[in-house]
């Protein structure tokens, strides 16, 4: 590819998004290059304040509970109280959070307030992913959450190599540094995001258009909880990328630097080919890209039965890597396209909460699997799982509608007025 060529592709891809969307998209790169405390919290328990492994794993599965727990209630809050205090709350909530960790040394107390950090860094997804809605049009929805998830890969990347160097100077600063930097986020979205949320209709528009979806109205909506079960089985199949096939590896005799550099491979393809896939499927089937990414993500992972080199596990990430590429903003459009207007958080939430409980049954499963029937009957079993939610996809998509443009009455009506908004 030409550098004149290239310049256009990055050209048309990044165009024609509303500004409103460019500072979210930055807070949410901001956030993500600050993201150290994920990277080596269970190094810091272990090494730093010798805890057991065992606690470690315990801490983990709280801080995953926590973001169980605020899944729906974030989603919620951005429907009643709108995107930009839900997004403020959760933001300033984390960043405090952050902070009283580094300076717990009671195990108890560590694990209360891991919780909480769970909690609060989990409770900003759906207000993001609402408010991504609400701003961008319809047509540009997989481009704008594909962009948003180049982002997250971007920060994590970065971080990810950061948080080695910082934790070997101090760990208290890992947890002060995030805790800044996400505090920053919260100062960016108060000065520059308008709130998105749009207003209810006025009378005679129709009870469809003016009424708010609660929770029950989610859970009897049986089209959008078959599309949430089926991401909580790709999700399950994705956390085998950090959860399985490290304990795997290590019982096959790779060291923890062989299992860093194949790891590795996932963070990079995304960095490098999120754009140009994304230029690629935005304007193609949703159906045959979820149901050729579930393959792909179950068999990407299944044939890791078959690698004994580091060399051949690199390329199985590869292509469980595409799949996460491919499934991620596809995915992410879907729900948005089943969601109401008025119900756009809880929806979110819901779906939010699918990837939330995954990341905890995924080590469970990984680990029991593993120990009673041996790691190629894990990557069997992943193989299974993607097939069966390729199927699901095939027929659930089938009865799917096409997407209509939603009347987002009373969202940002255009970039000049909502930036004067802000301003």
């Amino acid at each position: 590819m030409s550098p004149a060529t290239l310049r256009r592709a990055v050209r048309e891809t990044v165009s024609g998004l509303p500004r409103e969307f460019w500072w979210l998209w930055t807070s949410t790169l901001v956030n993500r290059l600050g993201a150290f405390v994920a990277t080596f919290m269970a190094l810091y328990l272990t090494l730093d304040r010798g805890y057991s492994a065992s606690y470690a794993g315990l801490v983990a599965a709280l801080h995953g509970l926590g973001g169980v727990v605020s899944s729906l209630g974030a989603g919620v809050m951005t429907d009643r109280l709108g995107r930009r205090p839900t997004l403020l709350i959760a933001q300033s909530s984390t960043a405090l959070s952050v902070a009283l960790l580094g300076f717990m040394r009671d195990p108890v107390a560590i694990a209360a307030v891991a919780f909480l950090v769970g909690m609060a860094s989990n409770a900003s997804r759906p207000a993001v992913q609402a408010m991504m809605a609400d701003i961008v049009r319809p047509e540009d929805r997989v481009r704008a959450f594909s962009l948003n998830y180049w982002a997250i890969n971007l920060g994590f990347a970065v971080s990810s190599m950061a948080a080695g160097f910082i934790a070997e100077s101090s760990y208290l600063a890992g947890f002060l540094i995030e805790a800044a930097m996400t505090m920053a986020c919260a100062i960016l979205i108060f000065l520059r995001l308008p709130e998105s949320r749009p207003e209810r209709a006025p009378a005679g528009k129709g009870e469809a258009e003016t009424a708010e979806a609660g929770l029950g109205t989610v859970l009897r909506d049986g089209r959008f909880m078959s599309v949430v079960g089926l991401s909580f089985l790709v999700a399950l199949i994705f956390q085998q990328g950090s959860v399985g096939l490290p304990v795997a590896m290590g019982e096959a005799g790779f060291t923890p630097a062989e299992y860093g550099l194949a790891i590795a491979v996932n963070g990079v393809l995304i960095v490098v080919l999120q754009i140009p896939v994304t230029r690629f499927i935005q304007h193609r089937d949703p159906r045959q890209l979820l149901v050729a990414s579930s393959l792909l993500a179950g068999y990407g992972f299944g044939l890791t039965a078959f690698a004994g080199s580091i060399g051949a596990i690199a390329l199985t990430v590869c292509v469980w890597t595409l799949a996460e590429i491919v499934n991620a903003p596809t995915q992410t459009g879907l729900v948005v396209q089943l969601s109401p207007v008025q119900g756009r958080g809880r929806y979110q939430g819901m779906y939010t909460m699918s990837w939330s409980v995954a990341g905890l049954v995924a080590p469970l499963m990984s680990g029991f699997v593993i120990d009673r029937f041996g790691a190629e009957w894990l990557w069997g079993l992943c193989a299974l799982v993607g097939t069966v939610a390729g199927l699901g996809y095939g027929l659930l998509m089938r009865r799917l509608p096409a997407e209509e443009p939603q009347p987002d009455l009373g969202a940002v009506p255009s970039a000049p007025k909502a930036a004067t908004e802000a301003a």
